[in-house]
């Protein structure tokens, strides 16, 4: 198979990706190559993959509308000047701004919550697919669906041990539904030590979240330690204490929930949608309903088996499982 794979346009795609479907996307770009596929990936310069890369260039400064405009007005380019595929993939949340009308089948895999997007998408000319159980209950009828796959992580290459450490942790991109000032609330309610690695996009409203919301509840023990690589989140999710997950959106998946258990690190979350399906409360972490739940629950991990974490991990969050899926999902498409 030729496929072609058009990522978010406004975020590099990669290993040491921050977003979740960035890093779903880089996970498919491999699979395809190692299995001798031909892999076209539609992505910001910035990206690293393993086949051959059509560059969109960053956009630096503001997403504002002209930004998104001019970005989408490239992605629609680049994909017109790569006819010769048997499917395109897309992962942006904007997807249905550069479908082509015409051409191969175009697989749109939805990533956030169902309702972050337009209705016409669900009479579309993509097919359509989930990452959770509990995405798929929240969407609309549609002739389009084709499936549920759950997302995966590299299981075996989060096994490294470390020696555990006081501090807590949080990773993802920092914006107000991620809700890193509440996992900051907790972490001072609990008086523990938490490390916040993430990075802020430049939309004007995340910028204002960061300044408003996050830095005024910096100290010199919960600290911003900005983006961090694979290897790098691997050392630190397995010296955690445990991981936090304060969502306010309805989480369609969680990879870092994934992580944390392959690492045999515990997770704290929010009762948010898919959350309550990856974190299986008592055995991988617990859910909680607030602030005050989460930081009761900071002080005392010690019920939690890092090695039942990792056996859930292995049962049911390997990306050799999603990746062979998708591939099967590509054939039958």
């Amino acid at each position: 198979m030729r496929v072609l794979t058009v990522a978010y346009p406004f975020a590099a795609m990669g290993p040491d990706a921050v977003g979740g479907a960035e890093q779903v996307a880089s996970a498919l770009d491999f699979a395809l190559v190692a299995a001798g596929h031909e892999s076209v990936v539609v992505a910001d310069a910035r990206s690293v993959v393993a086949g051959r890369l059509h560059p969109v260039p960053s956009v630096s400064g503001d997403i504002d509308a002209c930004a998104r405009a001019n970005q989408h007005a490239r992605v629609r380019e680049a994909i017109a000047a790569e006819p010769d595929v048997n499917l395109i993939h897309m992962h942006g949340i904007d997807f249905f701004d550069y479908v082509p009308d015409a051409g191969p089948p175009v697989l749109a895999t939805l990533h956030l919550p169902p309702d972050w997007y337009p209705g016409a998408v669900w009479r579309g000319r993509a097919w359509l697919n989930t990452v959770s159980d509990a995405q798929h209950r929240a969407c609309p009828p549609s002739e389009r669906w084709v499936g549920t796959i759950a997302n995966g992580v590299p299981v075996a290459a989060l096994g490294a041990l470390h020696a555990r450490r006081s501090f807590a942790l949080m990773l993802g991109r920092i914006c107000p539904e991620k809700g890193q000032h509440l996992a900051l609330q907790a972490a001072h309610a609990a008086d523990v030590a938490l490390l916040l690695a993430g990075v802020t996009y430049p939309y004007p409203d995340h910028q204002a979240y960061l300044r408003d919301h996050v830095r005024p509840l910096l100290d010199r023990r919960r600290r911003l330690i900005g983006p961090v690589g694979f290897a790098r989140k691997r050392r630190l999710v397995s010296a955690a204490r445990c991981v936090l997950i304060p969502s306010l959106a309805a989480e369609t998946s969680s990879l870092v929930a994934m992580e944390a258990a392959a690492c045999g690190t515990p997770v704290i979350a929010f009762r948010a949608g898919a959350l309550r399906e990856t974190v299986r409360d008592g055995v991988t972490g617990f859910v909680v309903d607030d602030v005050a739940g989460m930081s009761r629950v900071l002080r005392d991990l010690a019920s939690i088996d890092p090695e039942a974490c990792r056996r859930e991990a292995r049962a049911r969050f390997d990306v050799r499982r999603m990746t062979a899926e998708y591939l099967a999902l590509y054939a039958r498409l």
